[in-house]
């Protein structure tokens, strides 16, 4: 592994120790099992009521209230999960001597930074094909200032790696990494 393996901005002395990308396409979360439901009551209650209202002779006014809310009943129902594929496919990830390191490119692209002497307290979530994904503090609430942060994975504010593979072998060279540095 080299550090031309991670594409983002290194410090002076800094080596790359690990570098991935989150698993691709359809991810579910422990948090769907709550969400999907919501989402499908949502996206149908707003889908009957629009259609209700076409039905009937209501005024233009009602007609238009309903649209907001099928809109944001599609993207709950089926665009939060097209909308995280491609930001995750746009995402990098990297353990360095110093830092982890997250870098998105493209039309909303970020890069994180967090000092392996300053990280906050580890999380790993791992499934039975070792792919996991390690959260770098408190996950986003569903609801709250947040907006759709909760909903879609890849728009968490809290630094974290989707999905990766070797959770277990990552999470313990970040611990390593850590613990030379303290």
């Amino acid at each position: 592994m080299s550090d031309d393996d991670f594409i983002g901005p290194l410090l002076d002395g800094e080596k790359v120790l690990w570098s991935g990308r989150p698993g691709q396409g359809l991810l579910f979360s422990a948090r769907d099992a709550l969400l999907i439901p919501f989402s499908l009551l949502w996206g149908g209650f707003a889908v009957f009521w629009e259609a209700s209202v076409m039905r009937t002779s209501a005024p233009v006014f009602f007609r238009l209230w309903g649209v907001p809310f099928v809109l944001v009943g599609l993207y709950l129902v089926a665009g939060r999960f097209v909308v995280d594929a491609w930001l995750r496919s746009k995402t990098r990830y990297a353990v360095t001597n110093r830092r982890v390191l997250i870098a998105r490119s493209g039309s909303f692209s970020r890069f994180t930074a967090v000092s392996l002497d300053r990280l906050p307290d580890l999380q790993l979530s791992e499934g039975a094909n070792g792919r996991g994904t390690i959260r770098f503090g408190q996950a986003a609430p569903y609801w709250g200032r947040g907006g759709f942060a909760g909903w879609t994975s890849a728009l968490d504010p809290t630094p974290q790696f989707l999905a990766i593979e070797s959770a277990q072998s990552v999470f313990d060279q970040i611990q390593r990494a850590s613990r030379r540095n303290a």
